[in-house]
């Protein structure tokens, strides 16, 4: 299994993407030691370019921003968990050069939650209504037995939410994002927000609140996490999903499973720490 392979991670922009420290580190802990992970800068317009340089060397591809719906036709097969939200974070290579396409997103927001205890809940809270949200939301599915509220800023965003609900089976209801800190009631909130849009919402936390996830791990704490920390609330971060979505990643990839979770968690802590965010 030492054969030499390549993976990278693509985007735009992608100086910032931690996934070349976790799955290096992973591929340090399984002894692979001929593989590679690098990391392109790829927008929309570029990436079917790049797959046609892709060969027979190539195992895998991460995906973020803006291409996690624009590799979609350049795929000859995706799994039922991308299609649910029409979104690929996942691109497996197999030897026979078939792109398979998959979602590791979803499963990787159920995984962490599992990992702070918390397996099933009654209701949820969805802050933000991004490509994010969508993924929370299929992720939910799976999970919430009752109705997830999500809060939203636009009529638009309301009405994609809604699709999505009635797509993936969970009972949407829409609420306006001035009345926020409703949220926060909930048993389990997922903000899925770009960073400082929660931060007003930091001094309305509840004395006894229950699990946020944070989608956001730089800079961390967010105003919000910290606070609900300090109440006591369990506190799920961003780079918990990184972390549990590359998990997959390297499994699916690599054929090795497990993935070392503690070698690849302690190289995105380390890396957070020198960079000082």
């Amino acid at each position: 299994m030492n054969t030499a392979k390549r993976a990278a991670v693509l985007g735009s922009p992608i100086a910032h993407s931690l996934s070349p420290v976790l799955h290096r580190a992973a591929y340090a802990e399984l002894g692979l030691t001929d593989w590679t992970y690098g990391r392109f800068d790829v927008d929309e317009a570029g990436l079917p370019g790049f797959f046609k340089g892709l060969d027979a060397s190539w195992a895998g591809l991460s995906l973020t921003m803006p291409l996690k719906r624009a590799v979609i036709p350049l795929l000859d097969e995706i799994s039922a968990t991308a299609r649910s939200v029409e979104a690929v974070n996942t691109v497996v290579i197999t030897d026979g050069g078939r792109r398979i396409g998959d979602n590791t997103d979803i499963p990787g927001v159920v995984a962490a939650l599992r990992e702070r205890g918390l397996e099933e809940v009654g209701t949820a809270a969805i802050l933000g209504a991004g490509a994010t949200a969508s993924s929370a939301l299929a992720a939910l599915a799976g999970i919430c037995s009752g109705p997830v509220t999500v809060f939203v800023r636009s009529e638009a965003r309301a009405g994609e939410m809604r699709d999505w609900g009635g797509r993936l089976g969970v009972e949407v209801r829409i609420a306006d994002w001035a009345d926020a800190d409703r949220a926060l009631e909930a048993p389990l909130v997922i903000a899925t927000t770009p960073a400082g849009a929660t931060d007003f919402l930091a001094p309305r936390v509840p004395d006894r609140p229950g699990t946020l996830f944070d989608v956001l791990y730089a800079p961390w704490p967010t105003s919000l996490a910290a606070a609900w920390g300090k109440h006591g609330g369990a506190v799920v971060s961003g780079l918990d999903l990184l972390l549990h979505q590359a998990v997959l990643q390297v499994e699916r990839m690599t054929g090795c499973a497990p993935a070392p979770l503690g070698a690849m968690r302690a190289a995105g802590e380390r890396a957070l720490k020198e960079t000082g965010v």
